[in-house]
């Protein structure tokens, strides 16, 4: 007899595959979610049982049907993905899940298709298509950039803008660029390497450097961008956490017609001398209000590196909410 708040609930299942596909390999996803419930998981012939208190219950039964559907769409889910889909259940959320999969936003030079892997990411990129100006703010590993890139591209490709300006400001882990061996050329690149890297995904290295040599894509650090107003263009600036409050005002009144923004930075890895505030703490805080721009907000969750990314960026949170 299960007690008044206990519950049981049967998903049904296709066959064996389904069960492997969910519960991964050697049981590793089961454990998971049965560590992060509490609740008691079992497969039993050609179905889940699930038995628990009734809101658990409830949950899990939405976590189960919607990671079926998925996989019965060709999805094979990985552990982020279980322990995402398990975060978003817990509010009855996860059915959320089944429109993420659906629509590819563009596919590498190589024809992998690109495709968002969380809520989060799937916001960034409807506000991105929406809004002139967008602001994605959040930890390392959750595709503000690459996915930023990829969007530029498609932009360019189907010729709603004539040129991508990608950017970073000039302060990074404590290096000057005037310190760098090389011409200016030498010195630049290897400093701007991840959206080049982004670009070569996208486009291949050669379209890349055809790109280049054309005028087409431009790369260069922020100061460059002074004095300037930048119409029909798809405007890139990475690493924004280490732009000074001036400069961030300089480069979103570059802003000219026929062209987007986005502006991406983790406000937890600034690099600027002790003493500068953050250009875009300060656009966050002063722009906030203004309903045409888009600022959203990624969490640990939208990480989509290796899942011990998520725990380390979790573990340094904590250490500063506790000394503050």
């Amino acid at each position: 007899m299960l007690q008044n708040d206990q519950k049981s609930a049967k998903v049904h299942l296709g066959n064996a595959a389904e069960g492997l596909a969910v519960f991964g390999p050697q049981d590793k996803f089961l454990r998971l979610v049965m560590e992060q419930s509490g609740a008691s998981i079992s497969s039993r012939e050609a179905e889940i049982v699930i038995t628990g208190q009734a809101k658990e219950v409830d949950s899990l039964e939405q976590l189960y049907t919607v990671l079926l559907q998925l996989v019965r769409g060709g999805y094979a889910p990985t552990e982020r993905d279980i322990m995402y889909a398990l975060d978003l259940a817990r509010n009855m959320q996860a059915e959320e899940l089944l429109d993420l999969f659906k629509k590819e936003i563009a596919s590498t030079f190589r024809g992998k298709k690109i495709m968002v892997k969380t809520i989060g990411q799937r916001h960034y990129v409807k506000t991105i298509k929406k809004r002139d100006i967008v602001f994605g703010i959040g930890p390392a590993g959750t595709g503000k950039t690459y996915l930023a890139v990829v969007l530029a591209v498609v932009a360019l490709k189907e010729g709603a803008v004539k040129r991508i300006v990608l950017t970073r400001p000039a302060v990074e882990a404590g290096e000057n660029l005037g310190f760098l061996p090389g011409d200016l050329q030498e010195k630049v690149d290897p400093y701007l390497r991840p959206l080049y890297d982004a670009l070569h995904d996208v486009l291949g290295p050669e379209q890349t450097a055809k790109a280049l040599e054309r005028g087409l894509i431009e790369i260069a650090p922020l100061a460059y961008m002074r004095g300037r107003t930048l119409d029909d263009s798809f405007i890139i600036l990475d690493e924004a956490q280490n732009t000074t409050p001036e400069q961030m005002k300089m480069f979103l009144t570059r802003l000219g017609f026929g062209s987007k923004m986005v502006i991406t930075g983790d406000v937890t890895q600034i690099d600027l001398p002790r003493g500068k505030s953050s250009g875009l703490v300060e656009a966050q805080r002063i722009l906030k209000d203004i309903e045409e721009i888009g600022m959203i907000f990624f969490a640990e969750q939208d990480v989509v590196r290796h899942s011990l990314v998520q725990k380390i960026i979790v573990a340094y949170n904590h250490d500063a909410e506790s000394k503050s």
